[in-house]
């Protein structure tokens, strides 16, 4: 009598089950590799934009001066929103008008460049552009008087503009390296406003 060669039905259906098994198994693990570089390299450039926004803000700042209307340096200092006047990257010798402000998961620059005669903002021509997006919590400003040190202690909401001396922009941009992620890298910068400053440093 021959030997039968080859599987039955049933070796056949255990075969595909312990193959589907370990294919459900090894999923996910498959699905992370691809993934995880694409997740790690996003969250860098993210990290990225932040710390380019933060030093053109820190620029911007810096050099707050008074408007081309004779408008104090710094009109309006919340925790989410700033207003403040500039030269920095506007034609001498205009001073541009600046804001930033915050808006569904969106960090936006409001620019008014002065026109007329005599020199005035009109709010109806503010070209507004995204800073950064994707944030899951809103960015903070904090304002510090002519005794910061580094370390002082924020002055208290709402800040009357004549005190502040200092700004700094705080971005917390997630860092999202998985699709869970809740973790966030915080982005922090901040200058002297020149025009203002005392005893302050840079």
């Amino acid at each position: 009598m021959g030997n039968n060669k080859g599987f039955t039905i049933i070796e056949i259906i255990v075969a595909i089950s312990i193959l589907a098994g370990l294919l459900l198994l090894a999923a996910p693990l498959l699905i992370s590799l691809f993934q995880n570089p694409k997740q790690e390299l996003a969250a860098m450039d993210s990290i990225d934009r932040a710390r380019i926004a933060a030093s053109n803000f820190t620029n911007e700042i810096r050099n707050a001066t008074t408007g081309s209307d004779g408008s104090y340096p710094l009109k309006i200092a919340s925790e989410s929103e700033i207003i403040f006047y500039s030269n920095f990257g506007s034609v001498a010798p205009l001073v541009n008008r600046i804001r930033y402000f915050f808006s569904e998961g969106t960090l936006y620059k409001g620019i008014i460049v002065p026109s007329g005669n005599p020199l005035a903002y009109d709010p109806s021509s503010e070209g507004v552009g995204t800073v950064i997006s994707g944030l899951e919590i809103a960015p903070t400003f904090s304002y510090y008087d002519g005794d910061y040190n580094g370390s002082t202690a924020s002055l208290a909401q709402p800040v009357s503009v004549t005190q502040i001396k200092f700004v700094k922009i705080n971005l917390p941009v997630p860092k999202k390296t998985t699709a869970q992620s809740t973790d966030t890298f915080l982005v922090s910068a901040g200058g002297s406003v020149r025009a203002l400053k005392d005893n302050l440093g840079n």
